[in-house]
């Protein structure tokens, strides 16, 4: 599965942010490949393709600094892979129960 992601972020990175990743291991932040305005932009992007949002506040750089990390990341959320997805965003744990507490009133 890590596999898979890599390859999506890979074309996220050349499409979107127009930046080659030497391999999965490379440090983004350290070689100086990702400013903090292509980090905002990867943000962005890894909401609309994978469905993955995360609050500002639960930012970790270690999880953004290499392909494979991002990778891991994302497989840990549960993030949507596959074709690029609308701007929508995952349900969170408090969407879910909501959406279940809406249809429990309306039994």
């Amino acid at each position: 599965m890590a596999d898979a992601i890599i390859k999506q972020l890979q074309s996220l990175f050349v499409e979107s942010l127009h930046i080659e990743v030497p391999s999965a291991e490379t440090d983004l932040i350290e070689t100086g490949l990702l400013d903090s305005l292509q980090m905002v932009e990867l943000l962005l992007q890894l909401e609309q393709r994978f469905c993955f949002k995360i609050k500002i506040d639960e930012v970790d750089l270690d999880n953004l600094r290499t392909l494979s990390r991002i990778a891991e990341l994302l497989d840990a959320h549960g993030a949507a892979t596959g074709k690029p997805k609308s701007s929508a965003r995952a349900a969170s744990p408090a969407d879910r129960n909501l959406h279940r507490d809406t249809e429990a009133a309306h039994e």
